[in-house]
């Protein structure tokens, strides 16, 4: 286990416990161990804690686990108590945002909390359908889960069908997940018995006009990748009459948008995960539309494609969270700079190659030279026309930038 924050020294004058004192005090959702100076001997994992500055001056709430690298996750730098009036105005100011962007318009598969993005630290919650998928990331989200789905599922009422706005479901089902390297960083496991709520974890969503199977219990993150939803829909502009290339496709939509959506003459869609590409060729049958789904690993079938001479009038290069921890930078951009070496040799000169990077902790700046080294290996030139990333119901707080994490790069091939 790792080594407690807590020391024996004088509580801080005034201090209401329980409480942390602070060794740096920053405007930032994450406080660090190193960032602690000491802790109430008496808080307990995932209490709400007062903060206090190296001056003893009130500095903020928030929830600790002196087991994890972010002992605490800061809510709120107001003196307020952290209540369920406090879950229900942070929910009630997400679902707003949503409604004002109204993604209800067109899809009905939407974030609905982006953590920090939202002032909750530690909580993602999306809406697929008549579900509600919450992923956590910090113990004292994990405490509250059954309180925070009472709340938001409060706040946004019954659930409406996206194809018959008149009919509303009676209630929303709930589902809980947590990535197995968090639950043991944080110390708590999401239960694995099934509830009454969960006994039909497959359903479908729509967006843009669309539908797409989701397995919102086995499926990657909560089970589809919403932050790409407008990049989904761009990419189907460009893809008129042409052979589009899906790399690490999940459950194929980039390559079912330019289908669908885009006209392309032909998609292939390519991912290692055996039952994505399942989901994937159903999802394909129920939009009526023909991709060449392929199980295989991205790296060997770019190889072999390069062998074979072939090239492509549009690539999509989307893979997986490949930065997680700091020190996982350096080898993820050599993964990074060895995928896109390969992809940019399969773009037909004057094609579109887009690729995406998913890791938070890669700077913009650091991935876009990873990507232009790359295709100067090959001789080739890219021309850069847009930088996009996750749609607008993934907002990011300015003190905390690195939730922008989606960085999707727009280039023509010279």
């Amino acid at each position: 286990m790792p080594r407690d924050v807590r020391v024996r020294v004088q509580t801080p004058a005034g201090a209401q416990p329980p409480w942390v004192q602070l060794r740096s005090a920053m405007l930032h959702p994450f406080v660090y161990r190193k960032m602690v100076r000491t802790a109430d001997p008496a808080a307990q994992p995932g209490d709400v804690v007062n903060l206090y500055d190296k001056g003893g001056q009130f500095f903020g709430r928030g929830l600790y686990n002196p087991r994890s690298q972010i002992v605490v996750r800061v809510l709120t730098h107001d003196d307020i108590p952290i209540d369920a009036a406090f879950w229900r105005a942070q929910l009630e100011r997400a679902v707003d945002l949503r409604r004002r962007l109204r993604l209800a318009e067109h899809t009905d598969a939407y974030r609905l909390v982006h953590a920090e993005g939202d002032g909750l630290s530690g909580l993602i919650a999306e809406r697929y359908a008549d579900a509600l998928v919450f992923e956590l990331f910090s113990l004292g989200m994990f405490m509250r889960r059954a309180e925070l789905g009472r709340i938001l599922a409060s706040v946004l009422g019954p659930p409406t069908c996206l194809d018959r706005p008149d009919h509303a479901g009676p209630t929303w089902r709930m589902f809980v997940r947590a990535d197995s390297r968090i639950e043991r960083l944080e110390g708590f496991r999401v239960p694995s018995g099934t509830t009454p709520a969960e006994t039909s974890a497959r359903l479908t969503i729509r967006e843009h006009g669309l539908r797409y199977r989701v397995d919102v219990k086995a499926g990657h993150k909560t089970g589809f990748f919403c932050d790409q939803r407008e990049n989904r829909r761009r990419l189907a502009r460009l893809c008129g009459d042409a052979t589009v290339l899906d790399l690490f496709c999940y459950t194929g939509g980039f390559s079912l948008c330019a289908m669908k959506l885009g006209g392309a003459r032909a998609a292939t869609g390519v991912e290692l995960d055996e039952s994505a590409v399942a989901v994937a060729r159903e999802n394909a049958n129920l939009n009526q539309v023909r991709v060449d789904f392929v199980y295989a690993d991205a790296f060997t079938y770019l190889r072999q494609m390069i062998a074979n001479g072939r090239q492509y009038d549009v690539v999509v290069l989307d893979p997986p969270k490949l930065a997680t921890y700091r020190e996982e930078c350096e080898d993820a951009l050599r993964k990074y700079f060895d995928m896109n070496h390969l992809a940019v040799q399969v773009v037909r000169t004057g094609g579109i190659l887009l690729t995406c990077s998913c890791s938070g902790l890669i700077a913009p700046s650091a991935f876009r030279e990873t990507v232009h080294r790359a295709a100067q290996r090959t001789g080739r030139r890219l021309q850069l026309f847009d930088h996009t990333g996750a749609g607008p119901d993934h907002p990011v707080m300015l003190d905390c930038p690195e939730s922008a994490y989606l960085k999707a790069l727009w280039f023509r091939v010279l």
